[in-house]
């Protein structure tokens, strides 16, 4: 059952010695896993009241309170952002309350920073990198959870599965985030610390300043695109490039090429992994909207890829007619050297084989048209000052005279795949 505002006031009297709240009104939070309040007291100061809702969200309460107290002073000091503070605990039960030192700032919607400044978007992307560039000594000393890259992709396919088994994921979803997930090059990264929960909720702003990050029960040492995806599920691409940009200006590491990829398929399963927790707490109203929201991704992605499809296909049409124009690829007959300046060489040119001038001395006379064509490989990338060269005459192998052009030694290693069978009659008139 949901505690009112002014229910988690009374909680709170009784973890903090002295409170005595004057106002109470709802605070944003987690809806399925939190009851939260933001309370005044008698002397003006403000505090926040957290209270979970079942015994799962209260183990993550103590766990971030555990959290909290691993993040020393003097690290807390090198934070762009304020962090929580606890004031004080209740425990009913099998559950536990939070209240915490009020935090100047207030949250955003998504669609408000989506749509904020430049400086704003610095900021954000600033407190990232500060998060991701933590010390891995904080999470392992404080026996947090560290997944290496492989480790962390086996376990989103473990979802993978499990989601599956539900039976209400859209089959071309399953299929797409399958091959995603086996795509093994996208899923090389270093791994950093990551907050883990991060989305507009747990972000307080002022004016263009990111005053405070709260939130912190999932810190552990994983895939830094988990705390882009909420970025990337605005779908405002302008902005998510430059928190992207601000971030990779003030990381100590480079990110990696993939990371807003696999920031778009978190973002993706999330929406499996809200179906699979509805239903674990056979909470029908919260699995109806997953559907929904399900369905419509798969919508929209059937509608991308048929729109990709299209200009694909338009593409295609468009480099078949420029194809069509272009000059062939093998010309047949005697063909002069492009001049300086004018069309590219054929990658093949064909020309013909000279008749012999008397049965025992075979004259080369490239005049003759009648011949038995061979084949003449020429690179692409003769230079223009190479036209007008030509072999000094000298003796072939059996001691005809030839007057050809001869490819030069770093010619003949661009042409050693290519081999040309002759007819046996033509075999000593062999000039190469």
């Amino acid at each position: 059952m949901r505690r009112t505002p002014f229910e988690l006031a009374a909680v709170a009297t009784a973890a903090v010695p002295g409170l005595t709240p004057m106002a109470a009104a709802s605070a944003p939070d987690d809806a399925a896993d939190f009851d939260s309040a933001l309370l005044l007291d008698s002397e003006g100061k403000r505090w926040r009241v957290r209270s979970p809702r079942h015994p799962e969200a209260s183990a993550r309460l103590e766990t971030e309170f555990m959290i909290l107290r691993a993040f020393a002073p003097a690290i807390r000091a090198e934070l762009p952002f304020l962090m929580p503070t606890v004031a004080g605990t209740v425990r009913q039960g099998a559950l536990s309350t939070f209240v915490y030192a009020h935090l100047a700032g207030a949250t955003r919607s998504i669609e408000e920073l989506s749509t904020c400044s430049d400086a704003l978007a610095k900021e954000i992307g600033a407190a990232l990198a500060a998060v991701h560039d933590l010390p891995q000594s904080l999470v392992n000393n404080a026996d947090l959870p560290s997944y290496t890259a492989n480790e962390f992709r086996q376990r989103k396919l473990n979802e993978l599965d499990q989601a599956a088994t539900t039976g209400k994921i859209p089959s071309s979803l399953l299929r797409r985030w399958e091959h995603a997930l086996e795509d093994v090059a996208l899923w090389r990264f270093n791994p950093c610390v990551v907050h883990g929960d991060l989305h507009e909720d747990n972000l307080l702003v002022d004016g263009d300043s990111v005053t405070a990050v709260t939130g912190w029960t999932d810190l552990r040492i994983g895939d830094p695109a988990d705390d882009f995806a909420w970025l990337v599920a605005s779908n405002e691409q302008k902005f998510v490039e430059s928190v992207l940009r601000h971030y990779t200006e003030a990381r100590r590491d480079t990110p990696d090429s993939h990371l807003l990829r696999r920031s778009a398929l978190l973002a993706e399963f999330a929406l499996a992994q809200y179906l699979v927790k509805a239903l674990a707490a056979g909470h029908s109203e919260m699995t109806a909207e997953a559907e929904a929201m399900l369905k419509s991704l798969a919508d929209d992605i059937e509608e991308q890829n048929a729109l990709a499809a299209e200009e694909a296909e338009a593409a295609a049409a468009e480099r078949a007619a420029a194809d069509g124009l272009a000059a062939p690829a093998v010309v047949i007959g005697s063909e002069a050297k492009a001049p300086a300046g004018g069309p590219a060489k054929p990658t093949v040119s064909i020309t013909a084989i000279p008749e012999p001038a008397h049965d025992d001395v075979p004259e080369v006379r490239p005049e003759t048209a009648a011949a038995t064509p061979s084949v003449t490989v020429e690179p692409l990338e003769a230079a223009a000052s190479d036209e007008a060269a030509a072999e000094p005459a000298g003796e072939s192998a059996n001691g005809t005279a030839s007057t050809t052009e001869t490819a030069s030694e770093s010619d003949d290693t661009s042409t050693t795949a290519l081999q040309v069978v002759e007819p046996a009659p033509l075999q000593d008139a062999k000039d190469r």
